[in-house]
């Protein structure tokens, strides 16, 4: 079992345009809604594929009843926290070579004690056969920056392995309480080391760094040029080829997802790796926020090793 926080899930509605003209009025020629949220996508991806795995969030109004019907509909299981604040709703707007503008609202403010009881809701299912916490994606205003930090602490006295996925200031928080995984993008890590990257070399230099400060493990997504692994006794790198390029929302997600997937079935690092790039390739290959199906990851051609060429350079 996999437990998942999302403090800041959302409605994504997604709508595809032939091309997204600033200041005109746009016509859609197609439109979905997912949900959405980080942790609920690495959550609806695990389920997807046959891992047991558990979203805790927060939700209200009218908007949080849609996603739970959204969850409920997708087969996902969920545990809310009421609170008295609406659901956020994103946008994102795709054009048909997959480029992909977000609007992203900035979620409803909680209360203290809907916050504590968020936490609370987590701490209560860290037991039994849970083996991962993944606490992902943005927090909502007013929510302490280090409240990611204290999840780690409370997975590790647990005897639980705890995965982050966020950026800015509850990453920078996060990385002294050691989680077990990061999974920064190239821009996260420039922010978290203090320099720009150019080289997978100088990738690999930096993820070295917070492996060795008390990370266990560092993936770095690096969008087209694939992601790399770093651990204290491994270096991977993978990438996955796709044809057609519909929507990078929830790549990430679905690649933190695959990876847990594997490791969780006894996979070591490289093969855990392509498994979770195989699943993020496939997520660009579908429509809005949806969540790769076995057939979707199988069809997804996946080159990986353990020795990468650490002299490719890396551009937009």
């Amino acid at each position: 079992m996999i437990v998942t926080l999302t403090p800041n899930p959302s409605i994504d509605r997604t709508v595809s345009v032939a091309a997204l003209e600033h200041g005109e009025v746009n016509r859609a020629s197609d439109s979905r809604i997912d949900p959405g949220g980080k942790g609920i996508n690495v959550a609806r991806a695990l389920s997807a594929n046959g891992t047991a795995a558990l979203a805790v969030l927060p939700s209200g109004g009218p908007e949080g009843q849609l996603l739970q019907a959204l969850l409920e509909r997708s087969g996902t299981a969920y545990t809310v926290v009421p609170i008295t604040g609406t659901t956020r709703m994103n946008i994102a707007v795709i054009e048909p070579d997959g480029t992909t503008t977000k609007l992203n609202e900035p979620g409803p403010t909680l209360a203290d004690d809907e916050l504590q009881a968020l936490l609370a809701a987590v701490d209560e299912r860290l037991s039994g056969d849970v083996q991962w916490v993944v606490g992902c994606g943005s927090l909502p205003p007013g929510m302490p920056s280090g409240s990611y930090a204290d999840l780690v602490r409370h997975g590790h006295a647990a005897g639980i392995k705890v995965a982050i996925d966020t950026s800015g200031a509850p990453l920078t928080e996060a990385v002294p309480a050691g989680p077990d995984l990061i999974k920064p993008n190239l821009e996260e890590l420039e922010e978290l080391v203090g320099r720009s990257l150019h080289t997978l070399a100088q990738v690999g230099e930096a993820a070295r760094i917070l492996v060795d400060g008390g990370i266990e493990t560092v993936i770095v997504s690096l969008g087209r040029h694939g992601a790399l692994l770093v651990s204290a006794d491994a270096m991977a790198h993978a990438s996955g080829h796709v044809d057609k390029p519909v929507s990078t929302v929830g790549a990430g997600d679905s690649l933190v997802a695959g990876f847990l997937h594997a490791v969780c079935r006894g996979a070591g690092p490289r093969e855990a790796l392509a498994t979770g790039v195989a699943w993020g390739a496939a997520a660009v290959s579908l429509p809005g926020s949806r969540m790769p199906a076995p057939e979707d990851v199988a069809a997804v051609n996946v080159t990986s090793t353990d020795t990468p060429d650490l002299t490719i350079v890396l551009s937009a």
